[in-house]
């Protein structure tokens, strides 16, 4: 057992302990509170002065599919050959010795959710990860996680260059329906197959993923910056009665009482960046204050390697010198993370039976001056400041 002692700790489930204990066994979290008794063979962590919160939550990203210092030998998260292929999985191209894992639990980020580009219509599928192990089958937290579609600029001018569809939104919108009323016919004949196996169809991997979506197993994860997007995504997800996050969500902010009518769940990011593209010309750190004013739940995202996954934090804390408040920042970095991604069970917030991930800061995590000191991932010390 490991006991963490007399740290300021930020659970993040709304409790907050000035001085607190958080005692770990194995890989969950045993207790929490003050004047914890420590069993006699625990390894003790003294915390004093120092800022204990969750393990910090990516909930958009690519680490370890474009590879750190690397061009198109590490460059594997987009199959810019068909705008359909909700066959792809994350982990099968994700490269765990990506050096981008190592920093980012050396900062604090815990779990990262990542998974293919935007390229495609149908991208693929995303998985939740932790960021230590030496093969992904150790890091693995949920996969699939999700199923990436993507709308806007990218797919336009990826298969506009081929001479293909989708060179239109239109179009866009139109190949994703198609995809997903193929879904539909192929679930009916499942369906049919179970009663009588002579009508049971051939396995199609782009079919079976797309029947979990419809039976509202997966979310779709929807690439979308600009507002008529974002609400064309809205609508889709509406006509096949899915479950959707908007991730990007750049111009959320322009359309929040829209968003709030829609119980949205929303990601905003990458805000540390240019406005490289058209459809980020209202780019703006105000955006997750906007939104969290206005009642929609925000989390936060890097879109590494777009910007750097150590740098979660960093955005976070310019959110909060552009209005957002600080706590709500703090969520959207954890279990505002964790949640609206579907894995809150078990990270984003330090409560008793949750995965024992532990980020202790020097200081206020916000402050940038601050430095991780330890960092547990599954109750294992991955980091400690030498």
């Amino acid at each position: 057992m490991i006991i963490i002692k007399n740290g300021k700790i930020l659970t993040m489930a709304d409790k907050t302990y000035e001085k607190g204990d958080i005692l770990i066994d194995g890989k969950i979290i045993k207790k929490i509170g003050e004047d914890i008794t420590a069993p006699e063979d625990a390894k003790v962590i003294d915390a004093e002065g120092m800022w204990i919160i969750p393990g910090i939550v990516d909930p958009h990203c690519h680490i370890g599919m474009f590879e750190d210092g690397m061009s198109f030998e590490g460059s594997d998260g987009n199959e810019a050959t068909d705008p359909v292929t909700p066959e792809l999985r994350a982990i099968d191209a994700v490269n765990p010795d990506d050096n981008s894992f190592r920093e980012a639990r050396e900062h604090g980020v815990t779990t990262v959710v990542t998974g293919p580009g935007s390229a495609n219509v149908i991208g693929g599928q995303f998985a939740a990860l932790k960021t230590y192990g030496r093969r992904i089958e150790e890091m693995i937290l949920k996969e699939p996680l999700a199923v990436k579609v993507a709308f806007g600029e990218n797919p336009k001018r990826v298969y506009s260059g081929q001479n293909k569809a989708p060179s239109t939104r239109m179009a866009t919108a139109a190949i994703l329906r198609q995809a997903l009323i193929k879904a539909q016919e192929y679930k009916a004949k499942l369906e049919k197959g179970k009663k009588d196996p002579d009508k049971m169809p051939e396995r199609d991997l782009e079919m079976e993923i797309l029947v979990k979506v419809l039976n509202k197993e997966l979310p779709l994860k929807a690439h979308a910056h600009r507002a008529d997007d974002i609400l064309t995504a809205l609508r889709i997800a509406k006509e096949f009665d899915v479950n959707i996050t908007l991730d990007h969500c750049t111009e959320g902010h322009l359309i929040a009482d829209y968003l709030l009518e829609e119980n949205a769940k929303v990601i905003v990011g990458p805000l540390l960046s240019s406005r490289e593209k058209i459809e980020l010309k209202n780019l703006s750190f105000k955006a997750p204050a906007i939104l969290s004013k206005a009642g929609v739940k925000v989390a936060m995202m890097t879109d590494h390697p777009v910007i750097p996954v150590q740098y979660l934090p960093v955005c976070a804390s310019i959110a909060v010198r552009e209005g957002m408040d600080e706590m709500e920042a703090l969520k959207s970095i954890t279990i505002n993370a964790a949640e609206i991604t579907g894995i809150s069970d078990r990270v984003g917030s330090l409560e008793v039976g949750k995965d024992a991930d532990i980020a202790i800061f020097t200081g206020n995590p916000l402050d940038i001056r601050s430095k991780t000191e330890y960092v547990f991932i599954d109750g294992n010390l991955v980091f400690k400041r030498q």
